[in-house]
């Protein structure tokens, strides 16, 4: 059957819509699988209430830090995940992955601080402080003799640290040690578990206490740190 001249153009509108809609839906159906491929390290919510803190931690001092500091670590991993093998795996294993690796330094600094800081944030609690119970008030008396031995080191811990870093507890077999670390580094790539940590960069108290950061180690242990949330992580 010949069709006149003129049905020609239509159907030749018709055949081109035709083709643009089915690609489209198979272009359409094809986006989640490219969503799923990318990076996946989510900034975590503070698990309080941003003036909870107060007044060891000024609202101030912790919206700078969670929201631009954490977020801005966040970020920038992400950023640099675009592409790479490691996008979509889990926060630690992208900064065991990198640690050792100086062409993923960049990756492993941010990707390491966003891990750090959403653990700091964890270990921290309002009212809270005093001496942990249990289990883990045990340990403590067994790894140092005693909780005002062990609070002492960790205090030294985290004022002697030179410049930029952290001061932890970690788990290291059946003993309870306290480790500094620098800048970015954690013990997440020596094989030991935190249990704890304690921020010592400048952007984590000196809004509230400028150069004295030994007032500000002192007071988050007496009166911030979980010690319920240590504890589960032993």
């Amino acid at each position: 059957m010949r069709f006149p001249a003129w049905c020609s153009v239509p159907l030749l509108v018709l055949c081109c819509w035709m083709v643009a809609t089915l690609t489209g839906a198979a272009l359409a159906e094809e986006k989640p699988a490219v969503t799923d491929e990318q990076p996946t390290v989510a900034k975590e919510p503070l698990p309080y209430p941003q003036d909870a803190l107060e007044p060891v931690i000024s609202s101030f001092t912790l919206g700078f830090h969670h929201g631009k500091h954490y977020a801005g670590y966040v970020a920038k991993a992400n950023e640099l995940l675009q592409g790479s093998p490691l996008a979509g795996k889990p926060l630690a294993e992208i900064v065991q992955a990198t640690a050792a690796d100086p062409a993923q330094k960049a990756l492993f600094n941010n990707a390491a601080q966003a891990w750090n800081h959403a653990f700091y944030f964890r270990c921290l609690k309002p009212k809270a402080g005093g001496k942990p119970t249990g289990k883990l008030a045990k340990l403590i008396d067994e790894s140092f003799g005693s909780f005002e031995a062990f609070t002492g080191k960790l205090l030294e811990a985290g004022k002697g640290q030179f410049g930029s870093g952290w001061a932890w507890v970690v788990l290291d077999g059946d003993k309870l040690q306290i480790v500094a670390t620098a800048n970015a580094e954690t013990p997440l790539t020596t094989g030991k578990k935190p249990v704890l940590v304690l921020d010592v960069w400048e952007h984590a108290y000196y809004l509230d206490y400028q150069n004295r950061r030994a007032d500000h180690l002192q007071q988050v242990i007496n009166q911030l740190v979980d010690w319920e949330f240590v504890a589960s992580n032993l």
